[in-house]
């Protein structure tokens, strides 16, 4: 019978140094990888306490797993050009101690930065890459956004270059429709409008390039639900969590009855909230809301009459 690894008899650290009980002189020592402890076997005595665990902390069921696994470092990320798997020299110049480092020294590390830049960077399409990148992530953290809507966008932004899409055509636009297109897949909702203010290019590029990509990479995506807008419209009004929920089921009822077909999703949701809101006695005003959700009063008008009309909701607007 095999014996589990804390059962296993452990008379050696790490360093070679043998165990041995202070009470009873055992050497029979039996390590607890569970609790980081070395017991002994005889008296049950902790002879060493808070034992780093150095081994992996990935399990292998197989002698072939276990071959094909080891620790890799950091994990691969595509929103760096080089997936993150190269070096990086840090920029304080002080050594592994937290020392200050000599004038030579430092003079040796600033040449080392510099040809380490060259090396991360050494064709026109990891440049590309680099600053495309770069501008996805500083738009990504405008906006808010998560880390898989940042992961999304640089693999379609990365499709878009293998497939040489990017030529004569600006970065940041294609950029920022790859960011608009992530945002859509990964069902994290933000306008073109919102898009565009975080982008240094105008909504119109945005559109045009999103166009242009979604079509020549087969991205197929459904228009967006409104109730996705719920939640961040309802916070910036401050509406309760009530209100929030009957907004919710009144743009169910809504696309039921096909009345969001041929609307914008910010609008169908700005005038659920606003009605929703009247009903659970928090009114906003349209204008608030229209500025919420970044339209115009007369779509907020519009669209809650249809709804109220439709759904036949008696409400004292």
């Amino acid at each position: 019978m095999v014996k589990s690894k804390s059962e296993v008899d452990d008379k050696e650290d790490s360093d070679g140094k043998e165990h041995k009980c202070p009470s009873c002189g055992s050497t029979t020592v039996v390590r607890d990888y569970q609790k980081g402890s070395a017991v002994c076997g005889n008296c049950g005595r902790i002879i060493k306490d808070s034992i780093k665990d150095l081994g992996p902390e990935w399990r292998a069921f197989s002698q072939e797993q276990r071959e094909n696994r080891s620790r890799g470092g950091a994990p691969m990320t595509y929103t760096i050009h080089d997936k993150g798997l190269s070096t990086k020299i840090d920029w304080r110049n002080r050594d592994g101690r937290g020392k200050s480092l000599s004038p030579e020294r430092r003079s040796q590390m600033y040449r080392l930065r510099k040809w380490q830049r060259r090396a991360r960077v050494s064709n026109a399409d990891e440049r590309n890459l680099a600053y495309a990148l770069s501008e996805l992530d500083r738009m990504s953290s405008q906006l808010g956004l998560p880390k898989n809507v940042r992961e999304t966008a640089a693999v379609i932004y990365r499709s878009a270059v293998s497939e040489s899409l990017i030529r004569g055509r600006s970065i940041e636009g294609v950029a920022s429709a790859a960011l608009y297109a992530g945002c859509r897949k990964c069902q994290v909702p933000r306008t073109l409008e919102e898009v565009a203010e975080a982008s240094r290019v105008d909504k119109k590029e945005i559109s045009r390039s999103y166009r242009f990509i979604s079509r020549e990479l087969n991205i197929h995506l459904d228009p967006t639900n409104p109730v996705y807008y719920v939640s961040r419209f309802g916070s910036e009004l401050g509406i309760s969590g009530e209100a929030r929920t009957k907004a919710i089921e009144l743009i169910k009822k809504a696309k039921e009855k096909k009345l969001t077909s041929g609307r914008g999703p910010t609008g169908i949701a700005a005038a659920a909230i606003y009605v929703a809101s009247v009903m659970a006695g928090e009114r906003r005003t349209q204008r608030d809301t229209a500025s919420v959700a970044n339209v115009t009063e007369v779509t907020v008008r519009n669209r809650y009459k249809e709804l109220v009309e439709e759904l036949d909701i008696d409400v004292n607007v």
